[in-house]
């Protein structure tokens, strides 16, 4: 065989298009992962945008990646150290009142009575009714979704799927009361599904935001109530629902899984931008990057966007028409905006004052003082026009990890929404509309924070249009597609494309435009390699 002929090429080197790799590699098989940045990670990287710090550009904490893969492909030997946050958030409202999610659910109920005891006496059935929920939901995402497009013997893919292994017949084993609470959490907002919990509006906001994270929807928007849960499915040294810093940056979890490839002979080339997939007789034989280099494989893996990878890799007329439809319906909307700071000192908020590092500081700090302030962000930027007075989930990573930023200085991470891809305005994001938005941020952080203006030095601001270009998320989706319940499953991004292999013989899908989605997950990878292993080892 030509040296420029592989088992696999797998477009991409994110950390999906990486675990792919890795199990194909950890099989024998020759791999060539193709990464269009100059270094690995995708949007899970790590970064000195500043002189002496260490910035997450895009991703910032880690839950979802899924044990078996940390397992199977020995990351912790090649540097993956998680760093528990205790405690998990901290919300400051009007009036100089906080509230601060623990651990320790007893000092959590405490927290909480100060807003209403009847929240405090429900928290802890709260928390026993999430497990719950999340137990019946997780053996469906490491099992591929079943195949609706074939007219005979789909019934089987079904019932395999509603048998999920390692848990035993769902069916057989859920209560109605948790069938009833799957079929509500795929249809009800988030904002209606914690009405049934809570009466305090403090309570409830907290805990709302992990149902929009990422989406152009609001917490009154029918379907976030899966978010919510979606977000929960993860664990941190075996703790459930407990989302972690990783030390030395988001980019240590690529950096491990890009050695464990290597580790296994597989190759990475970057700076390596592919610009067409080639097609024989039906059937994908290789690629050509943007620079004219060419390369063969027997099988073709995309950790791209569905539309990036079908409307810009391929010639629509090597595709089926049903299938360029369906790719050219996927929608794609997101107000998400990513923006990175190098700060002088640390924010000290008038709820709960301190310039030296505390509970605080620790863990998400939440700039969101009820829903309707969350759901007039949203109807703001459903019509074009970014939000005035944003929601934002704010870290300070170097507090708990000290080695990512210079003595006497942090790094603060903010996720900020909505700031609406096309303006109404017609105006371009440019310099000036970014400092704008900056400035909207900044006008929502001050009410909380007294020394806001003293703390940023520098930062860097990734609007949807930026997201799109720095990391090739169409419509800067960080998700690769709505999260919304009639976009995940069997229908994630298609129904014929949803087991990950596609209409093209030995061309598949790695990234989280497939099931079960967005996230530093590992499983759209994983479920995706256990395919093709299983497909063409025949």
């Amino acid at each position: 065989m030509p040296e420029n002929h592989y088992d696999a090429i797998v477009i991409g080197g994110g950390h999906n298009g990486l675990v792919a790799a890795s199990y194909l590699a950890r099989a024998g098989w020759k791999v060539l992962v193709l990464e269009r940045y100059h270094m690995v990670g995708g949007a899970c990287i790590t970064e000195e945008t500043f002189p002496g710090f260490k910035i997450n550009t895009g991703a910032y904490v880690v839950s979802l990646l899924r044990p078996e893969i940390i397992k199977d492909l020995k990351l912790h030997d090649f540097g993956y150290k998680t760093l528990q946050r205790d405690p998990s958030s901290f919300s400051p409202y009007p009036g100089n009142r906080h509230l601060i999610i623990w651990k320790d659910a007893a000092k959590t109920c405490a927290e909480i009575a100060r807003f209403s005891q009847k929240d405090a006496d429900n928290y802890l059935p709260f928390l026993k009714h999430l497990d719950e929920v999340v137990a019946a939901l997780e053996p469906f995402v490491m099992t591929p979704p079943p195949d609706v497009t074939r007219q005979n013997g789909s019934w089987l893919d079904w019932l395999t799927w509603m048998l999920p292994r390692r848990s035993g017949p769902f069916a057989a084993r859920a209560t109605k009361r948790q069938i009833a609470d799957l079929t509500r959490l795929f249809s009800m907002s988030a904002a209606d599904y914690l009405d049934r919990w809570f009466e305090s509006e403090e309570v409830k906001v907290r805990f709302c935001t992990d149902g929009v994270i990422g989406l152009m929807a609001g917490p009154y928007t029918p379907g976030t109530a899966y978010g919510m849960f979606h977000h929960l499915m993860g664990e941190t040294d075996g703790q459930r629902g407990v989302w972690a810093y990783v030390e030395g940056g988001m980019g240590t979890v690529t950096q491990a899984m890009a050695k464990f490839l290597e580790s296994r002979k597989g190759e990475i080339l970057t700076s390596a931008d592919v610009h067409r997939v080639t097609i024989k007789n039906g059937e994908a034989r290789g690629v050509v990057l943007k620079d004219g280099r060419e390369f063969t494989a027997n099988t073709i893996l995309s950790n791209a966007d569905p539309k990036r990878t079908f409307l810009q890799m391929f010639d629509e007329l090597d595709l089926p028409e049903s299938l360029v439809r369906e790719i050219k319906k996927l929608r794609f909307a997101s107000g998400a905006v990513k923006f990175n700071i190098a700060a002088r000192a640390l924010p000290d908020f008038y709820a709960y004052p301190g310039k030296e590092p505390g509970p605080q500081h620790r863990g998400t700090i939440h700039i969101s003082p009820s829903m309707a302030y969350i759901e007039k962000a949203y109807e703001q930027a459903k019509w074009g026009v970014p939000s005035s007075e944003p929601f934002i989930e704010m870290g300070v990573p170097s507090v708990v990890d000290p080695t990512i930023a210079p003595a006497g200085r942090h790094y603060i991470s903010c996720f900020v929404q909505y700031a609406p891809y096309t303006r109404a305005d017609g105006r371009p994001w440019d310099q000036q509309t970014e400092r704008e938005f900056v400035a909207n941020i900044a006008a929502a952080i001050r009410p909380f924070c007294s020394n806001w203006d003293d703390v940023v030095e520098d930062y860097q601001i990734l609007t949807p249009p930026k997201l799109e270009e720095r990391f090739g998320l169409t419509g800067g989706n960080i998700f690769q597609g709505e999260l919304t319940p009639d976009q995940s499953y069997h229908m994630r991004p298609t129904p014929s494309c949803a087991r990950y292999s596609t209409p093209i013989k030995g061309f598949y899908l790695c990234g989280a435009g497939t099931h079960p989605g967005g996230g530093v997950f590992g499983a759209p990878g994983y479920l995706a390699a256990k395919t093709v292993l299983r497909e063409r080892s025949r």
